[in-house]
């Protein structure tokens, strides 16, 4: 007898109504995978890379959600099938929504027979696209190990199409962006999509080693090589061969060291220090910096040469102000993250919440809703998370220039200090929880006096 294989297929069902034809579908060889919202639906993407996708839509009375919507425009490796209301073709965004961006379509409750024959055809075509390189996609979804990074603006769509594209290359990659945007996030997945996913990732904090260590962190030293070098040590980039090294805030590193760091990027060489071998790296560079580097150039603080050899590629990581459709997606996705740590009778946020959130210009970026989200659902004592639970500063646009850097510095801290006693004191646990590298939490722990008390 002949076995069925069975295909992958995306049913996104866009309300909570139960899907139709379930077991039809099934049973005509494909494996149906649900999901309820935008995020599920990447994950399936992403996982399953299924060729055809149903999205099912029951109440037509108004426009989708922008993320819904952006979802749709965006994602074009799978063909799509609609199954809608009768009614549906009078709502003009609906209408638009199909004919931009889907393969077919079928009314409800849609005739068993022709679904299946249509998800046939979808499928044929999918291959053809695939088969033909100039049309070929990847799923769009990017997941690094611990944090995603979240977000279905035409913004972050962007943002994944441009580290798929920059990941299959081996040249530098410059990171820009504000505090709290997620740079190392997108570093970590740079490394996870290029050819050297299997090796070391190392990530390293330019501003957080002192002047005098740097340069025995980055390039390693041997014995002797000054007083308490009792053993050979192997720097970072060294250990970071055949992957991945990172170099956050590169703009702080002095002077002396970039000189180094460019002699490194022009030959591919090292020499540890108190030795004179050159000893061959093969590493992918990384950079990220939240400071104008091209003003550090006209200031004298960082070099030019070294700037043009980083900035081969660049990515910008977008600020949460400047993508306002992924808040209420980020604040919903962190609350059922952190869900075992809200009260028990907290069920969400209530629409003023969501509201005041959208309004606000989070200088702080994700790092700053993570606190605020995580503060509320464990002060919230009713059923919906209000604006008090928040506690954000209602006045947009009143704020002093002294406000920004404070608003950072606190959501930090308040961050640093609930992760950490979240995590006993654990830093391995601890900035995995923050998304941040260790020497970026032992810097930010000794700026707010958080270090442990001998």
């Amino acid at each position: 007898m002949h076995e069925i294989e069975y295909r992958n297929l995306l049913y996104f069902n866009t309300s909570c109504s139960p899907p139709v034809l379930v077991d039809e579908i099934n049973d005509a060889g494909w494996n149906l995978r649900l999901a309820h919202d935008v995020q599920s639906a990447q994950n399936i993407l992403l996982k399953y890379t299924p060729s055809v996708a149903i999205a099912q839509f029951d109440d037509t009375s108004g426009r989708l959600s922008v993320p819904i919507e952006n979802f749709f425009r965006n994602v074009d490796q799978v063909e799509w099938v609609a199954l809608i209301p009768k009614n549906a073709m009078s709502n003009h965004h609906i209408k638009q929504i199909i004919s931009e961006s889907f393969y077919d379509f079928h009314t409800l409750p849609p005739d068993t027979e022709k679904l299946l024959a249509t998800l046939g055809h979808a499928e044929g075509m999918a291959l053809m696209k695939r088969d033909n390189p100039a049309s070929r996609q990847l799923p769009l979804p990017l997941q690094p190990s611990e944090d995603e990074m979240v977000g279905a603006s035409p913004q972050m769509l962007d943002l994944f199409k441009n580290i798929r594209k920059v990941a299959s290359v081996d040249a530098p990659v410059l990171i820009t962006g504000e505090s709290g945007t997620g740079k190392e996030l997108a570093a970590l997945a740079l490394h996870e999509r290029s050819a050297r996913h299997n090796k070391p990732f190392v990530a390293v904090n330019c501003g957080s080693l002192p002047n005098g260590l740097i340069q025995s962190e980055l390039f390693g030293h041997e014995k002797g090589a000054f007083t308490g070098a009792s053993q050979r040590k192997i720097g970072r980039i060294e250990t970071a061969s055949g992957g991945t090294i990172f170099l956050d805030e590169i703009g702080d590193l002095p002077l002396e060291l970039q000189v180094n760091l460019l002699r490194f990027l022009q030959e591919k060489t090292i020499e540890r220090l108190g030795s004179t071998e050159k000893i061959h790296v093969d590493v992918r560079v990384l950079a990220a910096t939240h400071v104008d580097l091209e003003a550090a150039i006209k200031d004298g603080r960082f070099r030019e040469d070294l700037y043009y050899r980083l900035h081969v590629l660049k990515i910008k990581i977008p600020a949460l102000r400047d993508r306002k459709g992924d808040i209420e997606v980020l604040a919903k996705y962190f609350f059922n993250k952190f869900f075992n740590e809200k009260r028990r009778n907290v069920k969400g946020f209530a629409p003023s919440a969501l509201q005041l959130m959208n309004h606000y210009d989070w200088p702080g970026n994700v790092r700053e809703l993570i606190s605020r989200v995580r503060r509320a659902m464990v002060m919230c004592e009713r059923r919906l998370i209000t604006p008090e639970d928040l506690d954000l500063d209602r006045r947009n646009g009143e704020r002093q220039v002294t406000t920004l850097e404070s608003a950072r510095n606190s959501a930090e801290m308040e961050a640093i200090r609930n992760a950490l006693h979240k995590n006993n004191n654990n830093l391995a646990l601890t900035s995995r929880m923050l998304g941040v590298s260790r020497a970026t939490l032992y810097r930010l722990m000794e700026k707010y006096s958080l270090m442990p008390k001998p």
